[in-house]
This record gives C-alpha cells, structure tokens and sequence, in this order.
C-alpha cells in the first residue's frame, strides 16, 4: 500500500482528521516563511494528543533551521524531512550538510524534481560516514520547490519528464515519495506515472493555508487507496 502523508498541520482537529481517513504520517512545517508554520511547542501540543505510534514528520529547509535536533526532540518527533535549498544540478553531494540527529528518527531528503530534468547521470549514492545513501535516508521526495520557496508550492512538477530520474532513485535503494501539487483528483496519475512508495499532500486538501479540509481530506486518502487496487 502506498505510504500517504498529510503536511501541514497546524491544529488537533486537522491531524485526528487525517489520521482517521487512513493517512500513514502527519506533517508539521518549522520553515519560518510558511504560512503553516509552527513551533515546536505547537507541535508537541498536538503530538502528545494523538494515538501512540503515530509518524509525525518535521519539515525542515537545511541552512534556514540551525536548531533541528532541538525542536525534533521538543516535538517528540518520529521523523525529520530535510529539504536540500538550491539547484542539486542532478547529484545529492557537495556542501550539504545534515544535523545530527537522533537515530531513532527517520530521515528523508526532499528535493526539487525540476533540478534533475536534464541530468541523465543523477548521483544518488552519496556516502555518509562510508555508508550508502539507502542506509540513512528512508526516501527522496521530489517536489515542485524552488530556490524561494523550497516547498508546499501546491504546483505539480512534469511527471512524464521525470520518470528517469524516479527510475534512478529507486535503482538505488531509496523509496520514491512524490509531493507538489497533489490533489483526490490528480494523484491516481501521479502514482501510475512515477509509481512512488508514498504521496505527500499539503496545499490540495486545504480549505485555506493552515486550514485542511476534511472532505478533500478523506477523499485524497480514498483516491490513492482506490489506485493502489487499480495499478
């Protein structure tokens, strides 16, 4: 079953809501130019009120946040998304640098789909501490995001243009999550395009930024439920 994650959480009733629809994660923005930004006391407000083994998921910009381990543990946060600024020009190396963070959490790296459309040899085997990629990253997002705004820009990337580059990621042993623009009517050709391990939707089950809308909600989750028994 494809992993489906509801970001942009702001409020109690908003993530029961989700979770009640079937989502398998929850999402709590902490990049400040977020109109769906909150703090780590906001967060752990909402966390400590959900049912046990719940993934919660923090949303992080690498060099905007300086203090992700802190508001992860102030959270009581299961994972950490880390979205990688700037153009990636086809390769996850260089100077990007990952916070230490707790074991315990699971680690994904978002990056934006548009930067790899033109790169045939995308290195997504970038070591670690002499590890593979696979070993500390749970999966890649491939998101609409740009240099301005990294994330939740609620415009969907080409998808037919990036099959390759899915293709590589999943070569490598790293799960697909596909994000940007999806909406209860658009993921079904999202996950037969891309065929990711998981979906990641913010702005396309809002009533308003911060604000989800349950029905959208629930029929997101139905939708990709319904795919899953389709493809």
């Amino acid at each position: 079953m494809t992993w489906v994650k509801i970001c942009g959480i702001t409020n109690l009733e908003d993530a029961l809501t989700a979770l009640d629809a079937g989502a398998d994660a929850i999402g709590f923005v902490f990049y400040e130019k977020s109109p769906r930004k909150v703090t780590g006391e906001q967060a752990r407000r909402i966390i400590e009120k959900l049912p046990p083994n719940v993934e919660t998921v923090g949303v992080f910009v690498l060099g905007s946040n300086a203090n992700i381990a802190e508001i992860a543990g102030q959270a009581n946060l299961t994972s950490v998304q880390l979205h990688s600024p700037g153009k990636a020009t086809g390769q996850l190396s260089g100077p990007i640098s990952f916070p230490d963070i707790s074991s315990s959490c699971r680690h994904y790296l978002a990056v934006s789909a548009n930067d790899f459309f033109d790169q045939e040899h995308a290195d997504f085997a970038v070591p670690k501490n002499g590890s593979n990629i696979a070993e500390w990253i749970h999966a890649v997002f491939l998101d609409s995001g740009t240099v301005q705004q990294p994330g939740g820009t609620g415009k969907v990337f080409d998808w037919h243009k990036t099959v390759a580059t899915a293709e590589r990621i999943q070569r490598s042993g790293l799960r697909l999550v596909v994000a940007g623009g999806l909406t209860p009517k658009n993921v079904t050709e999202a996950m037969r395009t891309l065929k990711p391990w998981g979906v990641d939707v913010s702005s396309g089950v809002e009533a308003s930024p911060g604000k989800k809308d349950p029905e959208k909600v629930r029929a997101f989750i139905a939708a990709v439920k319904q795919a899953n028994k389709a493809i």
